[in-house]
């Protein structure tokens, strides 16, 4: 961590966590992909119940981002013991979150799903897919957890097998559930539902029985206040990033409504195909953050830059490729999702090639957010958590449809995404400079006389 080049090290941590990226966003697709054969409607209410997904995997990363933030400086600075007491908080903190959202999702389903922006014929679809969703909330938050506090331990293999498997097995289970059993998008549920159980399961193994990793044992859950606030301060940008993003998700499909089903699905197929893409970058973020905490919480502060520029090379290269195939292909993709409603193919076809405009943007985004998070800038780090697919997408929905109709729906994306690289890249700037400073007050002290 602290002497490995970081041209050899980023991308060996990177490594399994694309990969379960990747699978994740895959299965997530194919749940869109299986249901969306059923009908339009169907299609919509994946989207709709994503929103909900969004707002618990928000919470989930809020607490598992800033455990495993805390467990890798800890792990730096040699304090062990100390580590192992913020795994166990954030382990058993998940289950416990987890378990009050599914009670209250399930108390007040139907409240819920229209909230989330269903219309009456979306609604019976979505309350079918949401209410086995929930069952499983306890679970899948503690997976979202323990995958964030094992890549921190630099255990990033160890969290791809777990997300992985569940992955692989959500796919197998799709086309089964929901076509040979005859469950309709309550197969799609289930099997969500069931493969984050068994990557609970998976993972929960790996951190108990495996030696690299830090043991999660229940006398080490330390519910107080000082601890909370630790992990608070560097997960809420994780919270502001997704659960703004949820927010708006939410708002996109209420300023969907006038256009219909149609248009609901199309920009839930959009925004699916988006998170595919964009999973690859964050992959490959989540190799570079284990090696910037470790090498901040050791003062190596040029190592740290180091580490930031040749991640956001590979970022934007990743993307630059990606948003050539998406614009040349989109209307084949969107085809691929609905080929009988060529409504929802017209207004996706467009959405998708917008979005592939501006599509390199999100390396810069992405990237400014895991650095502002992991060095401890918490309150910037919040802010550019918050902006694409939150402040400035909610400020480009409520502005963009009501002057350019349909067509500003599908410019929302693009415009917060140009909106957020700017002052993402202004926010940077002022922490690379910090850094610099303070590497010079390093660099001074060692060759001061009474320097180490």
């Amino acid at each position: 961590m602290l002497n490995e080049p970081v041209q050899n090290i980023i991308p060996r941590l990177a490594g399994p966590s694309i990969l379960s990226m990747l699978v994740t966003a895959i299965y997530n697709m194919a749940d869109t992909f299986f249901v969306s054969q059923i009908n339009t409607s169907a299609s919509a209410a994946v989207g709709i119940i994503f929103s909900l997904m969004a707002m618990f995997q928000a919470m989930a990363f809020t607490i598992g981002m800033g455990a495993g933030n805390n467990i890798a400086r800890l792990l730096g600075q040699g304090q062990d013991e100390e580590a192992a007491r913020f795994a166990a908080t954030g382990y058993f903190t998940e289950l416990i979150v987890g378990s009050l959202i599914a009670v209250l999702g399930l108390l007040n389903l139907e409240k819920l799903v229209y909230l989330l922006g269903a219309t009456d014929t979306i609604a019976p679809y979505a309350m079918s897919y949401a209410s086995y969703i929930l069952f499983g909330t306890p679970f899948i938050m503690a997976s979202f957890g323990m995958n964030n506090m094992l890549r921190f331990q630099g255990n990033s293999f160890y969290s791809m097998i777990g997300i992985t498997a569940g992955g692989v097995l959500n796919m197998i289970l799709d086309p089964i559930l929901i076509y040979g059993l005859k469950l309709g998008i309550a197969g799609a549920a289930i099997a969500t539902a069931f493969s984050q159980f068994v990557s609970f399961v998976i993972l929960t193994c790996q951190c108990n029985f495996m030696p690299a990793c830090i043991t999660i044992r229940f006398r080490n859950f330390t519910p107080r206040l000082s601890v909370y606030r630790r992990i608070l301060y560097i997960g809420m940008p994780s919270m502001a990033r997704q659960g703004v993003a949820s927010l708006a998700s939410v708002v996109m499909n209420h300023a969907a409504h006038p256009y219909g089903d149609a248009a609901i699905a199309a920009i839930a197929i959009v925004n699916r195909f988006a998170m595919f893409v964009n999973s690859a970058v964050i992959g490959f973020g989540q190799g570079f953050q284990p090696v910037c905490g470790f090498n901040f919480g050791a003062k190596k502060y040029r190592r740290v830059k180091e580490a930031y520029y040749f991640t956001l090379k590979v970022m934007t290269a990743i993307l630059v490729t990606y948003g050539i195939i998406s614009f040349v292909f989109a209307r084949p993709i969107v085809t691929q999702f609905r080929r009988e409603d060529p409504v929802v193919i017209e207004i996706g076809t467009l959405a998708l090639r917008l979005q592939a405009l501006t599509m390199p943007l999100v390396a810069q985004i992405t990237l400014a957010n895991m650095f502002t998070q992991t060095t401890g800038y918490g309150l910037r780090a919040t802010f550019v958590a918050a902006l694409r697919q939150g402040i400035g997408l909610m400020l480009f929905l409520l502005t963009l449809p009501p002057v350019f109709g349909l067509l500003g729906l599908q410019m929302a994306q693009p415009a917060s995404d140009i909106l957020s690289a700017v002052l993402s890249f202004l926010i940077v700037r002022g922490i690379l400079k910090e850094l610099d400073q303070k590497q010079r007050e390093a660099d001074a002290a060692e060759q001061s006389p009474g320097g180490a």
